[in-house]
């Protein structure tokens, strides 16, 4: 795929729009240089530029982006977007200087401008939540396409357009790489596109210019409370989401907690989910009923509003990926798909690919999530799965679902990653204890955190929480690794969580480069089990 020398994904035809009708349209005030130009292209970075894009200087923690807007004109930027005081940086560079006291708050509206994203959009889902947004971005993006519709998909784990795809930077895009994202998406006939919305994405503006068709939200539980300072305020900036500005339409899995706030509080009209975690008393419109867990998926029914049915599977361990599974499809009837034509898909006995060979397959969701509880053991030795979870919720989550499946004892490999919410820490090494057999502790993105003290508090509150619980420290990921494998025999299960689908691993600022699923795989097969 073109990128235009960008890191992100951009329009390969993009069309130029005109510069003055720009700061005509916003209002926006110009000094420097005459605006006497065309845009057909907006960018953050400098590193990033292309010739005819707007960029946008903002003011940093330790500099102005304003500062870098010399290297922006070196590279073909037509104009700086800047507030005051970095219009009297960006001066010297010669550019037209476009002034808006909170270009971030323009941000989205400009980037949907340039890149006409508002006209004749595709189908937005956007799914926030603590737990469990990628893996419904990626069962809605499956279903999507079990159903024959072209989707594009945003993730925490990668952006997708068909079989194109680039490693994502953070869960959400900046607002300038989404919406030249979508305007790419629109080049390849894209009808539904998939996002996965993080909180810090909605309080930093980088989902503005978008009103989704429907927006789903899976749980709220521990995290982020570095970047908000309670979980009231972590829930707020959820729920900022569930406004007609932001969305038509939503779909909440009620946990009879902040999933019951949020439908009281949503300005938008809202669908309900039921699940076994669901408080008595809380009706909803829709039930999860789980039918059969095995250690390679999970087949649930769905019942909903006028006796409406269906029943499917998930190659998934675990209820909460069919919670998950639950939520996708139900997001998809509210942007009007028919059950009975979703079901349809997802249960027919033949791959459409190979009705000629008469091959059958296995009925359900055809769904593969990276690093989200993968299964990348073979059919002797240990039960390995590597999982991106990194809360305590998380935790709960997975460790009960393989309880309630494995056959052996469970030990479970994990960190905790410096320089965020450190108040999770010590729930997350007592539920570890609690509900594995044995754990390994070990580093997970110490970044400039001292690595030993982090892992200090995490063996402390495991022997805190089961004093006779087996617990192991090893600091490196990979010896901590094969230390599991020497402690886990046939047929037990070992959880790894935290790194899931990343490449590397965090420390004092370098990115050493480390896949948890290549090396798992990798000391296996040393093992000789792979």
């Amino acid at each position: 795929m073109a990128d235009r020398g960008s890191s992100a994904l951009r329009p390969e035809h993009p069309i130029a729009r005109s510069l003055p009708h720009l700061v005509e349209e916003f209002g926006f005030a110009h000094r420097g240089a005459p605006v006497a130009d065309v845009v057909s292209g907006i960018t953050l970075s400098s590193k990033d530029v292309v010739p005819g894009d707007l960029y946008v200087g903002l003011k940093g923690a330790r500099f102005h982006g304003a500062s870098f807007a010399a290297a922006a004109r070196d590279a073909g930027a037509v104009a700086v977007l800047t507030d005051d005081e970095g219009a009297e940086i960006a001066l010297d560079s010669g550019l037209p200087i476009i002034v808006t006291p909170d270009p971030r708050l323009a941000l989205g509206e400009v980037a949907a401008w340039i890149h006409r994203t508002r006209e004749d959009p595709p189908t937005m889902f956007g799914v926030t939540g603590t737990n469990g947004k990628t893996s419904v971005a990626y069962l809605l993006e499956a279903i999507l396409r079990q159903l024959g519709i072209v989707a594009g998909l945003s993730t925490t784990a990668e952006r997708r357009i068909g079989d194109e795809t680039i490693v994502a930077k953070l869960t959400t895009p900046e607002a300038t790489e989404i919406h030249a994202m979508l305007a790419r998406m629109r080049e390849a006939d894209v009808r539904s596109v998939v996002l996965e919305v993080s909180a810090q994405a909605i309080t930093q503006h980088r989902v503005d210019g978008i009103v989704f068709d429907v927006v789903g939200f899976t749980n709220l539980s521990h995290d982020h409370l570095d970047d908000y300072e309670t979980m009231d305020v972590y829930f707020a900036a959820k729920r900022e989401l569930f406004q007609p500005d932001r969305a038509k339409r939503g779909v909440v899995i009620v946990d009879g907690g902040w999933g019951t706030r949020l439908v009281e509080e949503s300005r938008i009209p809202l669908t309900t989910i039921g699940t076994s975690a669901t408080a008595e008393g809380i009706d909803t419109e829709w039930n999860l009923v789980i039918d059969e867990e095995t250690l390679d998926r999970t087949t649930f029914t769905l019942r909903g509003p006028d006796h409406r049915e269906l029943t499917t599977s998930v190659p998934l361990v675990g209820s909460y990926m069919a919670a998950n599974a639950a939520l996708a499809i139900v997001m998809l009837v509210e942007s009007g798909f028919d059950l009975d034509a979703i079901a349809h898909a997802l249960n027919e006995p033949y791959d459409g690919d190979d009705r000629d060979l008469d091959l059958e397959r296995t009925p359900g969701i055809d769904v593969y999530i990276p690093g989200r509880t993968e299964k990348v053991s073979g059919d002797r030795g240990p039960i390995v799965y590597i999982d991106y979870g990194h809360t305590p919720d998380a935790f709960v989550s997975a460790l009960e679902a393989l309880r309630r499946v494995a056959e052996g004892r469970i030990v479970m490999v994990f960190g905790a990653d410096g320089d965020r919410d450190p108040s999770k820490r010590e729930d997350m090494g007592a539920i570890a204890a609690r509900l594995a057999d044995a754990v390994v502790v070990t580093d997970f993105h110490p970044r400039y955190e001292d690595a030993a003290s982090i892992r200090r508090v995490l063996v402390d509150a495991a022997k805190a929480a089961v004093p006779e619980r087996e617990v192991h420290e090893v600091p490196d990921p990979r010896a901590a690794f094969r230390h599991a494998l020497t402690i886990a025999g046939e047929g037990d299960v070992i959880l790894y969580a935290g790194p899931g689908h990343e490449d590397y691993h965090e420390v004092a600022g370098e990115r050493i480069p480390y896949s948890a699923r290549d090396d798992a795989r990798n000391a296996l097969h040393e093992h000789g089990w792979l």
